[in-house]
């Protein structure tokens, strides 16, 4: 008769347990960025750009419906002057060293003094912009400072009056056009949200990017550094201490990208370690061994099994993956204990073997999401753990097992990896002409930004 399993039966309660006490390990007492980002003045230009549109929709919903108050505010009843007409001209957005960003917008309006007339009137809104973290941890755009101002261009009236267009100009309902800037933008505070949002990497396991404060404004560019945040099963993990302390990289001065994402080599650790606690990695291997083809090399098998069962492999993490960078590589070192028996469910363990391997790691990017795979094995060793079946020497172990775990462990790791894990982002853009940069300790990924259509297609600016 086989004996009752008594390693295998228990590896879940195992699982539950090490996933408990993790829980119980003090959290992070200071928060510290392991990620973050850089928008660049050319990335500004490029929102500057996409953002006329939205611009010009703003303005004409507001200074075109019927239903709002008039634009000029002369005289208590309403004014002859219809606007029939909006469009920018030019919008730009430059950067204002430790304080914000200089909103520049110029928009001609056609305006519908009498019948028969027009005339075209430039606005010119001039705006101070910067970003808060509100009491929820949202960034905010916040207007600090607004001066419209609006003058004559052209007429098709014979006479006019030369303080005309002062006079307007004092009319302007300046509360108004102020008080809409902030939606101007393709950026607006609900956009902005969508970067704390929750994104899954497998149903039970979500990574949540969090600002640790409002960005900083440089010539180089808007610096904003993030802390990840990750839950298993509805429940925030601590994360390992990182053993060296991340700042964001230093833009470069002439970046020709709009954006660079940075990210540390703390980030993918812990990445892996939530993937861990989340049991993703907890791996059923088949075999090509039988327990008979087995007992021909582990002759005391024979007294375990009565009859030609499959040979199983079960591995569990016995120490936290860690990921390590170095100038134009990554590697991931793995640590685990493969459990070798037969029979399922009622799995028998006969033989345990502790796997130390290290596998390259190959980053790559798409739309939003950045994919890890386990590529070639570049460093494996076995050695004995326990054993029902008498010593083992290391070259059976190798020969029995290895290929197998060689060949198994990074395939079924690959599969959890596959979908990918969301990069910070806000909504409505994707990432294109990407770069992945391994150096020493962090990652830097150079792209541009795309804007997204509400139909799915890729809005391109020439």
């Amino acid at each position: 008769m086989r004996r009752p399993a008594r390693k295998g039966a228990g590896m879940a309660k195992l699982r539950t347990l090490s996933i408990l006490l993790s829980l119980l390990v003090p959290a992070q007492t200071t928060r510290s960025p392991d990620c973050g980002g850089i928008l660049t003045p050319s990335g500004l230009s490029y929102i500057a750009e996409v953002s006329k549109l939205q611009t010009e929709s703003v303005l004409r919903q507001d200074l075109m419906a019927p239903t709002v108050p008039d634009l000029f505010l002369g005289s208590p009843k309403p004014s002859r002057n219809q606007i029939n007409s909006v469009k920018v001209a030019e919008l730009s957005l430059s950067l204002i060293p430790d304080t914000g960003l200089r909103l520049s917008i110029d928009v001609d309006l056609g305006i519908t003094p009498a019948p028969s007339t027009t005339k075209v009137m430039r606005l010119s809104i001039l705006a101070d912009i910067h970003v808060e973290m509100n009491p929820e941890g949202n960034l905010e755009l916040v207007t600090s400072a607004c001066k419209p101002t609006l003058e004559e261009m052209q007429s098709t009236e014979e006479l006019e009056s030369e303080s005309s267009s002062s006079d307007v100009d004092k009319q302007i309902n300046v509360d108004k056009i102020c008080l809409e800037v902030s939606k101007l933008l393709l950026l607006p505070n609900e956009h902005l949200m969508s970067l704390t949002a929750q994104f899954p990497i497998m149903p039970s396991c979500q990574v949540q990017y969090l600002p640790l404060a409002a960005p900083v404004f440089s010539k180089q560019g808007i610096t904003i550094s993030l802390q990840t945040t990750f839950q298993v099963a509805g429940v925030a993990i601590p994360l390992p201490v990182s053993p060296v302390p991340f700042s964001m990289p230093e833009p470069a001065s002439s970046s020709p990208s709009h954006f660079t994402l940075a990210f540390s080599e703390h980030f993918y650790t812990s990445l892996f370690f939530a993937l861990e606690m989340a049991g993703a990695f907890n791996m059923t291997i088949p075999s090509p061994l039988t327990t008979a083809t087995a007992a021909q090399k582990l002759t005391q098998m024979g007294s375990l099994f009565q009859e030609d069962l499959p040979v199983i492999l079960q591995a569990v993490f016995r120490s936290s993956p860690r990921v390590v960078l170095e100038e134009g590589k990554a590697a991931l070192k793995l640590f685990l204990t493969v459990h070798v028996g037969a029979g399922l469910p009622a799995f028998q363990s006969f033989l345990s073997v502790n796997v130390d391997m290290s596998a390259g790691l190959l980053l790559s990017v798409a739309d939003t999401r950045m994919t890890i795979s386990a590529a070639t094995i570049e460093d494996i060793e076995l050695s004995l753990a326990a054993s029902d079946v008498g010593p083992v020497p290391a070259a059976l172990l190798e020969e029995l097992f290895l290929p197998t775990i060689r060949e198994e462990v990074p395939a079924q790791m690959n599969v959890v990896l596959s979908e990918g894990v969301f990069l910070p982002h806000v909504s409505s853009f994707t990432y294109t002409d990407v770069k992945v940069m391994i150096h020493k300790d962090y990652v830097l990924i150079p792209c541009n930004l795309e804007l997204q259509a509400r139909t799915g297609e890729k809005t391109t600016v020439g």
